[in-house]
Formats: structure tokens, C-alpha cells, sequence
């Protein structure tokens, strides 16, 4: 059986931005997901190919301009991810991470495609398997859809508008997701390996009620909050917009919210496509 399908023609240009379920005869749930949709999760499973082949074997780590590691996994899954996206959708250009430093997208269009093709290099190098593969589609500032794969751990989170956030485990059917509100006992907090001894996130916490942190590499730290599985998610530290687009997404379609510092949604398609830091609630702030 498959676990998804195309309920109408996937033509480019459709504007509907949604994924459906109904009721296979046998009782299960059959997802239908819409053109957009189904695009960009065909080809981040196909960059999460090209991601494994490279992890299962010893690989050499580079350094780019930025001082940031690179591997040949980052470079085979943007190719695949790149090639399927614009055959696809020619109209929609592609901000990726790998390719913007040279492609010089520094006014990227209304709506393009904003891509991680391996988020969490440094975990991917460690090898523990907290890497993802990431697509998020952009319109007039919002991310509006996003793919959130993690190849290793095999979990894979979708959506395309409000209500809409998904998630698939372990190959089997994709079923629905919903943000929570905290506890009143406090929050639980999820956050990156690195960051674990941040002072910044220390001072952040004090006084605050935490009953739990959690640890979590990559964006797929949004896929846990989507899920109902901690309630907050800070980061303080500069990140690019490739890195919490798709997450953003699927995080705002299961009822979250994701906030610059001061208090705004995060945007995108700013100048140099940085982001300056993040607070990522589930249903509503515990503070």
C-alpha cells in the first residue's frame, strides 16, 4: 500500500496548500498530499539517500570559507535536492545552503524553495545520527511548507498550512501532530548538544520552571516540539534561514510559534538570509 498519493493533477502551478486524509476501505489512514507537497518530500527522501550512501562509509571532512565542515554528503544530497525541486517547479528558484554563497542570492524571490540539504554536519560527522535533511518553501517572508527528514533515526515530519503537520516513523503510516500547551508544574525544554553548558541559555532559565531539558541535534528539535514533546525550543546564537525554515513550518502548522528576540515572527528573505536568534514555543508561552 502506499502511503501517499496525489489527489489531483500536480501541476506547477497549483495553488491549493494542503495535505488530506481519508479512510483506505481496510480503516487506515491514507495521506494525499498536494503537488508542493509531495515534491519536496520525494526529494528530501532522495537527498536522505544520497546522505546515508555517504555515512556508511568512511568520509572526508573540508572546511568552507566560513569555518563551517562540509563532506561529500552535503554536496550529493543538495545535487539530487536542487534537480528534483527546479525539473519540478522551474519558476520557484532555490536558496540552498551550499550553492548561495556562489549562486549570490542576496534578494531572493517572493516565493523560492530554502533548503538544507544536511543539517547538523557536526552531529552527521559525530555520528550519532541527529542530522536531517531540510526543504521549506517561502512566500512573501512566511514559510508556508516544510520537510523535515532525519535519515538515521528514520522520522520524517511534513506540512503545508495550518492544521496539516505530520509525522512518519520508522516507514510507517504519516499521522497527524499537534503542539501542547506546558504543564503548569513547567516547562521541558529541548535544545542542542553544544549549547548545553551555554551561559546565555543558563541566565535564560533562571528562575523559570524547567522540569526537563532534553537533547537534540538539528532542526529536528522543531519536528519534537510539532509533536507535543517539549514546549520550548531558545536558540541565541546566529543561524542562517535554510536552517529553520522547513522546521518553522511544520512547528507553526502543528499550532507553535517561532519568534525572533524581540518578539516577532521569524521572516525571511533578509538581506545575507541570517538570523539573528529564536525563542520556538509549542501551543502558547509558559512565559
Amino acid at each position: 500500500m502506499r502511503q501517499f498519493g496525489i489527489g489531483y493533477a500536480a501541476h506547477p502551478r497549483t495553488p491549493v496548500a494542503r495535505a488530506a486524509r481519508r479512510r483506505n476501505p481496510d480503516r487506515s489512514l491514507k495521506v494525499i498530499m498536494d503537488p508542493l507537497l509531495e515534491v519536496a518530500l520525494r526529494a528530501a527522501l532522495a537527498g536522505g539517500e544520497e546522505v546515508m550512501r555517504v555515512y556508511a562509509d568512511p568520509f572526508e571532512v573540508t572546511q568552507k570559507d566560513d569555518a563551517t565542515p562540509v563532506t561529500a554528503a552535503d554536496l550529493a544530497s543538495e545535487q539530487v535536492i536542487v534537480e528534483m525541486l527546479t525539473s519540478a517547479y522551474p519558476d520557484i528558484p532555490v536558496v540552498s545552503e551550499e550553492t548561495v554563497p556562489e549562486g549570490g542570492f542576496s534578494s531572493p524571490a517572493a516565493r523560492f524553495w530554502c533548503v538544507d540539504p544536511l543539517d547538523g554536519t557536526k552531529e552527521f560527522i559525530a555520528r550519532n545520527g541527529e542530522f536531517a535533511v531540510l526543504i521549506g518553501l517561502i512566500e512573501h517572508g512566511r514559510p508556508v511548507l516544510g520537510v523535515v527528514h532525519g535519515p538515521a533515526i528514520g522520522v520524517t515530519y511534513v506540512a503545508h498550512g495550518p492544521g496539516t503537520a505530520m509525522r512518519r516513523r520508522d516507514g510507517a503510516e504519516f499521522e497527524p501532530i499537534r503542539a501542547r500547551a506546558p504543564s503548569p508544574d513547567g516547562i521541558v525544554v529541548v535544545h542542542s548538544r553544544s549549547h548545553e553548558n551555554s551561559r546565555r541559555l543558563a541566565e535564560y532559565f533562571q528562575g523559570r520552571p524547567v522540569v526537563e531539558r532534553k537533547r537534540c541535534g538539528s532542526a529536528l528539535k522543531f519536528g519534537v516540539l510539532a509533536a507535543g514533546e517539549a514546549d520550548l525550543y531558545p536558540r541565541f546564537g546566529t543561524t542562517m534561514e535554510w536552517d529553520t525554515a522547513a522546521g518553522q513550518a511544520v512547528l507553526e502548522a502543528a499550532g507553535g510559534h517561532v519568534l525572533d528576540l524581540s518578539g516577532e515572527p521569524l521572516a525571511y528573505g533578509k538581506p545575507g538570509l541570517k538570523n539573528s536568534g529564536f525563542v520556538a514555543w509549542g501551543a502558547k508561552p509558559a512565559w
